[in-house]
């Protein structure tokens, strides 16, 4: 391998446990997000077809956070300019998701999951209906999956802090939706479905899988590193 400075090598080591780490909360966060917004577009009527488009919207409406880690210097409140790049994330994920002709519904859903209903989110500020059906579905849904999930910065709230603080904000959602949630969070579905110690469980599971695998070492020649194995 192409020698490295010891540092250099500390720097990318860094790095790839940084991205296990939010490629593991991504795929954890979708999974909720997923199975909420499926329950939410059955409590609205919706057919098997579109609860089948909302779910795979639901799963990867984050996968663009995994390219934020090249710009995010820590995952504290973020800076001005880090914050500019943390909000490409939607418009990273529909890329994805366009490349891989994945069907309107998807694409439309993820792209505008972070508009808020009075005009205040973006990534276009759109107000009101303007914002595609399946985005408006999926926003209510992110935002309770994010609340009730732990964060480097914060402990997650429980189900009612979490739904007092969403109450708070209501200009942010589609009315209709936010009360068709509430309904959503108080079914017999939701208690069987959705089950926030199963989804902390998953998360620690893959993060044990992602560290608990064998570590790697370094042989260095003064401040260069001249091999890397990994221990078993």
């Amino acid at each position: 391998m192409e020698d490295l400075d010891y540092q250099e090598y500390r720097q990318l080591d860094t790095l790839e446990d940084s991205i296990k780490t939010e490629l593991v909360e991504v795929i954890c966060h979708g999974i909720v997000v997923s199975n909420l917004a499926v329950l939410l577009a059955k409590e609205l009527g919706e057919d098997d077809d579109f609860c089948r488009e909302i779910a795979i919207a639901g799963l990867l409406h984050d996968i663009g956070k995994i390219k934020m880690n090249r710009y995010l210097y820590g995952k504290d409140a973020l800076a001005v300019e880090e914050m500019k790049y943390f909000r490409m994330h939607s418009v990273y994920s529909y890329d994805v998701l366009h490349r891989l002709n994945y069907s309107k519904l998807i694409q439309e859903s993820v792209f505008h999951h972070h508009e808020n209903y009075d005009g205040s989110g973006y990534p276009y500020n759109l107000v009101g209906k303007s914002i595609p059906y399946g985005a408006r579905i999926l926003h209510v849904c992110d935002v309770f999956a994010a609340l009730t999930s732990d964060r480097s910065y914060r402990s997650a709230f429980d189900e009612e802090a979490a739904i007092e603080i969403m109450i708070e904000e209501t200009k942010n959602y589609d009315i209709e939706m936010f009360v068709a949630f509430l309904r959503v969070l108080h079914s017999d579905e939701f208690k069987n479905v959705f089950n926030i110690e199963e989804q902390v469980e998953l998360f620690n599971s893959m993060m044990y899988y992602m560290y608990e695998q064998p570590k790697r070492s370094v042989v260095r020649k003064g401040k260069k590193i001249v091999a890397v194995h990994r221990e078993h």
